[in-house]
C-alpha cells in the first residue's frame, strides 16, 4: 500500500499577505480602548467647537432704542437695533432716563428727519449703524473673509497633523514593539517583510481615512444643524482634492514612520529616529497657517510634497489655484511618495532583523541583500 501525503496548501501572494496584515492592523487598533475613546473625543469636539461658534457668532443681542412715530422705520431698517415704540417725544426721553433703552430717536426738522436722545455720552454704536456710509469700491477684493481664511487653514492642516502624527506613531510603536519582543522573527517566517510594511501602511491609511471621514461628516453635520450650510458649498471641491492628497501624503509619512522605526530595537530610541517624520508631518500644520495670507509662500507650499496635501486644497479654496495646478501637484506628490516607499522597504527590510545598537540609515541603504 502506498502512504498518502497531504499535499501543503499554497503560500498566500505578497498582495494577499499585505491585506491580511492590514486587517490585522486594522483589528487590533479598532479594538483598543485609547483608540475608541480619542476617537469619540475628536468627534465630540468637533461638533462642540461648530455649535460653540455658532452660538457666539450667531449671539445678536440687538440695541433696544425707542421710536417716535414714522422715524420707527429708520430704526426698524437698521440692523442690530431693536425699535421699542414710545407714544411721544417725552415717553421716550423717559424711557432714555430710566435705563429702559440705549437711546431714542426723536423727528426733527433737520436734513436727517430725526435726532438721536442719549443719557450721558453719545452711542458710538447706534450712531454708526444709522450713519449714512458712502458705496465703496475695492480695486483688488480679498475676496474670502480673514476670519474664514485663517479656520479653513487651521482645519486642513489640524486633520492632517492629527492624522499623520497619531497614526505614524502607531505604525512607529508596532514596529519597534515587534522587533524588541522578537515577534518580527516569527512573522518574517511566513510573511516577507515588504508585505508586513505594506500592510501596516494600508492598516493604518484605512484607519485614518475612516476617523477622518467621520470627522468631516461630524462637520457637516454640525454646519447643518447650526445653519451654516452655506460654508460647505466653497469647499466642495477642495475636500474632494483634500481627501486625494491626505492619502497619498498619508502613505509617504507612514512609509517614513515605518522605516524609521525599524532602526532601533527599543520603544525609549523611538523619538530620536522620528524627529525627521515628525518635522516633516509639521511642516504643513504650521507653514499653512502662518502663511495663509501670503499668496507667494502659499503657492511654494502647494508644490512642496510633504505640504501640498494641505496647501493646495486651501489654494483652491481661496480661489487662488488653476485647474492643472492640483493636477501636477499631485502627480510630484505620487512620484516623492513611490520614491520613500521604494527608500522605505529598503531601509525596513534590512533592518528589521537587526537588534541591538541603532541601525546607521546609512548602512540600512548600503547593506547587501
Amino acid at each position: 500500500m502506498s502512504a498518502t501525503t497531504t499535499a501543503r496548501p499554497p503560500r498566500p501572494s505578497t498582495p494577499r499577505l499585505a491585506l491580511m496584515v492590514a486587517e490585522r492592523e486594522i483589528v487590533t487598533q479598532v479594538r483598543t480602548k485609547s483608540f475608541i475613546i480619542s476617537t469619540a473625543i475628536l468627534l465630540a469636539g468637533a461638533l462642540v467647537a461648530i455649535v460653540a461658534g455658532a452660538l457666539i457668532g450667531g449671539r445678536d443681542d440687538a440695541t433696544r432704542v425707542a421710536v417716535v412715530g414714522p422715524v420707527s422705520e429708520v430704526v426698524a431698517q437698521a440692523d442690530g437695533l431693536e425699535a421699542v415704540p414710545a407714544a411721544n417725544e417725552d415717553a421716550a426721553r423717559a424711557m432714555v432716563r430710566e435705563g429702559d433703552v440705549t437711546a431714542a430717536v426723536v423727528p426733527d426738522g433737520g436734513v436727517l428727519g430725526f435726532r438721536l436722545v442719549a443719557l450721558d455720552e453719545a452711542p458710538g454704536e447706534v450712531v454708526a449703524t444709522l450713519s449714512v456710509a458712502p458705496e465703496v469700491e475695492l480695486l483688488e477684493p480679498s475676496g474670502t473673509d480673514a476670519g474664514l481664511r485663517y479656520l479653513v487653514a487651521f482645519g486642513f492642516g489640524l486633520v492632517f497633523l492629527m492624522s499623520a502624527a497619531g497614526f505614524g506613531a502607531t505604525i512607529a510603536q508596532s514596529t519597534v514593539q515587534e522587533k524588541q519582543s522578537r515577534i518580527v522573527e516569527i512573522l518574517l517566517a511566513t510573511v516577507p517583510s515588504r508585505a508586513l510594511l505594506a500592510g501596516k501602511i494600508l492598516g493604518n491609511s484605512a484607519l485614518a481615512f475612516g476617523q477622518t471621514a467621520a470627522l468631516a461628516a461630524m462637520a457637516v453635520l454640525g454646519l447643518v444643524l447650526t445653519g451654516q450650510d452655506e460654508v460647505l458649498a466653497p469647499l466642495g471641491a477642495p475636500l474632494v482634492w483634500f481627501v486625494g492628497f491626505f492619502l497619498v501624503g498619508f502613505v509617504l509619512l507612514a512609509a517614513m514612520y515605518a522605516a524609521s522605526a525599524s532602526l532601533v530595537s527599543r520603544l525609549e530610541d523611538v523619538n530620536t529616529v522620528l524627529t525627521p517624520a515628525m518635522m516633516l508631518t509639521m511642516i504643513p500644520y504650521f507653514g499653512v497657517i502662518f502663511f495663509n495670507d501670503n499668496a507667494t509662500v502659499l503657492t511654494v507650499l502647494s508644490y512642496v510634497p510633504f505640504s501640498a496635501p494641505v496647501a493646495m486644497p486651501m489654494r483652491m479654496f481661496l480661489g487662488e489655484a488653476t485647474w492643472w495646478e492640483p493636477l501636477v501637484a499631485l502627480v510630484l506628490l505620487l512620484a516623492t511618495c513611490a520614491a520613500v516607499i521604494a527608500a522605505g522597504a529598503r531601509i525596513y527590510e534590512r533592518s528589521l532583523l537587526r537588534t541591538g545598537p541603532r541601525v546607521r540609515l546609512r548602512e540600512a541603504l548600503a547593506a547587501d541583500a
